[in-house]
């Protein structure tokens, strides 16, 4: 497993995560992953699944790094305060690595958010502060309320069928070095399902380069994403087989023609 740093912290997280929203598989495969080096678990107290996670890291919690996120309908001061507390007890801890606002909220306020999350760090209750779903105009805002601490990753939608992020969020992460944590990397399994015509077209490519390198076409896929500056990602699976895949996707890199031939066929 490749390491990279995550926003201008200093600190390494593995290209490769383990993501957990709709997770079902338990301890085996979030274990087998640490094992393999995907030591970075990204859960949230909206996804009910810190509990298991908590449950993962039982007597290697100073191995893992945990990233939770509060939800967007508990971002008053208190709320926040109050939701960091619940996910210390579901997750078995006494500190957050990095805490996450889950997606903005136009009914609360940023700036009384962005000052509880401050504090959080300023009491050791959590040691980075992230955001989700957010516009690069609602980094700025939220950043510009905080008086002693950066906002150091951005988790949002990014895959080779959904680039969106690349006009102008990904060059401005990448410039302020905010990492992108991208999420549904394989977009909910499209890019290793034939269902079109249309996307026949393009997972030919990819089957192409797996071919080439001798990978599957979900590792392609996922090695793409990380060939980004600033990018890591956070696949979700149930099984030990796919999560053992998926990590796999890490160690090696596609060739800069291999990179130049996805974008082409996923523009």
């Amino acid at each position: 497993m490749k390491f990279k740093t995550l926003g201008n912290t200093g600190t390494l997280i593995p290209e490769i995560g383990l993501g957990t929203w709709n997770y079902k598989g338990g301890v085996d495969p979030l274990r087998r992953g640490i094992e393999l080096g995907a030591t970075l678990i990204d859960t949230a107290e909206g996804y009910y699944t810190e509990d298991v996670v908590g449950e993962a890291v039982k007597g290697i919690r100073d191995q893992v790094f945990i990233a939770t996120k509060v939800s967007g309908r508990h971002l008053d001061h208190d709320g926040v305060m109050r939701a960091a507390e619940a996910s210390l007890i579901q997750l078995e801890t006494n500190y957050i690595d990095l805490y996450q606002i889950h997606w903005p909220n136009p009914r609360f306020p940023i700036k009384g958010t962005m000052r509880a999350m401050e504090k959080l760090v300023d009491d050791g209750v959590i040691k980075y502060i992230g955001v989700s779903n957010f516009t690069l105009e609602e980094i700025e805002e939220a950043q510009a309320y905080m008086k002693h601490h950066s906002i150091v990753s951005n988790q949002v939608l990014y895959n080779l069928n959904s680039r969106e992020i690349e006009h102008d969020l990904l060059p401005y992460c990448q410039k302020h070095q905010i990492t992108i944590m991208a999420y549904t990397p394989l977009d909910n399994g499209n890019l290793t399902t034939r269902s079109s015509l249309f996307k026949r077209n393009k997972l030919k490519v990819l089957e192409q380069i797996a071919s080439e390198t001798n990978k599957t076409p979900a590792q392609v896929a996922l090695n793409w994403c990380i060939s980004r500056p600033y990018v890591i990602a956070i696949p979700k699976s149930d099984s030990v087989k796919r999560t053992t895949e998926n990590c796999g996707a890490s160690g090696w890199k596609l060739s800069p023609e291999q990179i130049d031939r996805l974008d082409g066929a996923f523009s």
